[in-house]
């Protein structure tokens, strides 16, 4: 699995879209977190959720 983002890049989950702007906080393998807004942190497994990349925030 090919990650296209680094920490400090912020990201939004399509899947949940009320949980608001996320900062990508680390990257370890498939594993991503993320601290969102309005849902806080929140580790994501990327093979199971796909997070799309926020330009210009």
């Amino acid at each position: 699995m090919l990650i296209d983002f680094e920490p400090g890049d912020y990201v939004k989950n399509p899947d949940n879209k009320d949980w608001g702007i996320g900062q990508v906080q680390s990257i370890i393998g498939n594993k991503v977190t993320v601290n969102f807004e309005n849902f806080g942190k929140k580790v994501i497994n990327i093979e199971n959720v796909k997070l799309e990349r926020v330009e210009g925030e």
